[in-house]
């Protein structure tokens, strides 16, 4: 009986545990799939302003090679306007957002076309979002890009 007792006091203690976390209203995953298409657009418009809104105060950015940026490198190299974008787009049918309370994951595959430095680049990768509920609303706080896919 004690056993029994004890398996209710965990189950009720567990379900009071789940009704006190954050619940996902429907429109959730439509709204972060449409804010990350915004930071892309953002980005290729060189939009700091945009970029600065949509970031969270600790962002970072993690590529393929290794190397990280803050939310504040971002923000300098499209307000220096050092990138001049042709194509910086998620390719469309490949975007994902998963949700986990006050956390959203977005995936997708995205198309890279500039110039840098003199140089042209096209790339093709696969970056994965994190983006995090804050009283301002939905903000982007990590995210992580592959190194560039074989053609």
């Amino acid at each position: 009986m004690r056993a029994i007792m004890m398996g209710v006091g965990l189950g009720l203690a567990l379900a009071a545990g789940f009704a006190g976390m954050a619940v996902a209203a429907p429109d959730d995953r439509a709204t972060v799939a449409a804010l990350d298409l915004a930071y892309q657009a953002a980005v290729k418009a060189n939009d700091a302003e945009s970029m600065g809104r949509i970031l969270h105060p600790d962002f970072v950015l993690v590529v393929g090679s290794g190397a990280a940026a803050s939310r504040e490198d971002l923000l300098r190299e499209a307000r220096a306007k050092s990138i001049a974008w042709e194509i910086q787009d998620e390719e469309p049918g490949t975007q994902t957002v998963r949700l986990f309370g006050d956390t959203a994951v977005v995936t997708a595959k995205l198309r890279l076309k500039y110039m840098a430095g003199g140089k042209g680049y096209d790339r093709r990768l696969w970056f994965s979002d994190t983006y995090v509920r804050t009283p301002q609303g939905w903000r982007y706080a990590f995210g992580q890009a592959s190194l560039s896919l074989p053609d």
